[in-house]
């Protein structure tokens, strides 16, 4: 059964506590006008089935947008809006959460004692040239001291100092053309030595060369409507996922952008977010302003399109004829479940990263749901 957690303001930023990989743990992100805004540490606890909570003060403003350190569990970075004279102007930060509470494996403090903590500011990502911050990739198999942000038509690519309390620009890149050109979302690849990223713009996505800041592809109406995330394929270097207002997911083969190799159309409203499993490439989540959270098995374009194969060694030879059937066979795909948990626009959805069978998905109510891959068909990719 799912569990549900509800915070008691609007929220829209969620993500898992990178550098976590023993404890179940997401941070999310509040949006309120009329209170101080705040991040909840979410450490679920497994066996006994419940959420523990801890709650930060993001006194600076709404967050839109929360990222982790991929090395450093107390590091996190934020953007988020802030209100000077008339305007608005979104804005982002490097953090760091108090020592007691970087790890997740902490036992729950009784509700009468979890006061609300602070967050320390280790520096800003300074945007006033750039424009408005639209979100902060880590470096993902980094150390933890390369960040890359987007901000109106630019990427950033910041280095952060020792203890990552001063952030020098090392390079800048910027999109150029006719009208307003905005990035809405990028991914930083894990592939090619962490060279190439992915950002999308209007209904267009393009990858870019992080050392030479030039652009790599350009897929060009990727989405019929705007593009609002993307992600990168674990195991698989060429591959990246799509999602857009067009309420379509596809999966691209970035050699030849011409076509998707496949496309979603399960989703009623726009989809905002798209996640591969980190372990497991074929399991897709989606989420969208339907309500909905989606999980697809996307065996064909996986890295196991015929499944786990088997050593000929273990098998009979009844079992042998048996199995060469199997492999000639791909699996096929197919939506495996549709959770409905959600009565508003489901604005993010995540994989943890300590167990691949499990997930978590906000909602703008503030709504948090934790849900797990169903498990006759986690039995099914694992045996």
């Amino acid at each position: 059964a799912p569990v549900i957690y509800g915070l008691e303001f609007q929220a829209r930023a969620l993500t898992p506590q990178t550098a976590e990989t023993d404890a179940i743990r997401f941070l999310v992100g509040t949006q309120s006008l009329r209170y101080d805004n705040q991040i909840h540490i979410i450490d679920f606890d497994d066996e006994n089935n419940i959420i523990n909570k801890n709650v930060l003060l993001h006194q600076v403003g709404e967050i839109w947008h929360i990222s982790t350190s991929p090395a450093d569990k107390g590091v996190l970075a934020t953007c988020y809006n802030k209100t000077s004279d008339t305007k608005v102007m979104t804005c982002a930060a490097v953090w760091r959460m108090p020592k007691e509470l970087e790890s997740g494996s902490h036992e729950s403090p009784d509700d009468s004692s979890s006061n609300t903590q602070t967050l320390e500011l280790l520096c800003h990502l300074d945007n006033t040239a750039h424009g408005n911050m639209a979100c902060v990739m880590w470096e993902p198999m980094g150390d933890g001291k390369k960040v890359i942000s987007l901000a109106d038509n630019n990427i950033l690519l910041w280095d952060l100092q020792e203890s990552s309390d001063k952030a020098v620009l090392s390079s800048s890149a910027a999109l150029e053309g006719k009208g307003q050109l905005k990035f809405t979302s990028g991914r930083w690849s894990p592939h090619h030595n962490c060279t190439q990223i992915a950002t999308a713009n209007d209904t267009t996505v393009r990858g870019w060369d992080t050392r030479s800041m030039r652009q790599i592809y350009c897929i060009e109406n990727a989405h019929g409507q705007l593009v609002r995330d993307l992600d990168f394929n674990p195991n698989k270097q060429y591959y990246l996922a799509s999602c857009g207002d067009d309420c379509k997911v596809k999966f691209w083969d970035t050699r030849n952008v011409t076509e998707p190799v496949k496309t979603l159309e399960e989703h009623s409203h726009w989809v905002w977010n798209v996640r591969y499993n980190h372990s497991h490439d074929q399991l897709i989540l989606t989420g969208s302003s339907d309500s909905r959270v989606i999980l697809s098995n996307m065996v064909s374009i996986s890295s196991e399109p015929f499944g786990h194969m088997v050593d000929d060694d273990e098998l009979s030879d009844q079992e042998d004829q048996h199995q060469e059937e199997k492999i000639k066979e791909p699996l096929q795909d197919s939506v495996i479940a549709t959770y409905e948990e959600h009565e508003d626009s489901v604005y993010a959805v995540e994989w943890s990263s300590a167990d691949p069978w499990l997930f978590a998905s906000l909602s703008y109510d503030g709504r948090l749901v934790i849900n797990r891959v169903p498990r006759a068909l986690k039995y099914h990719i694992l045996l």
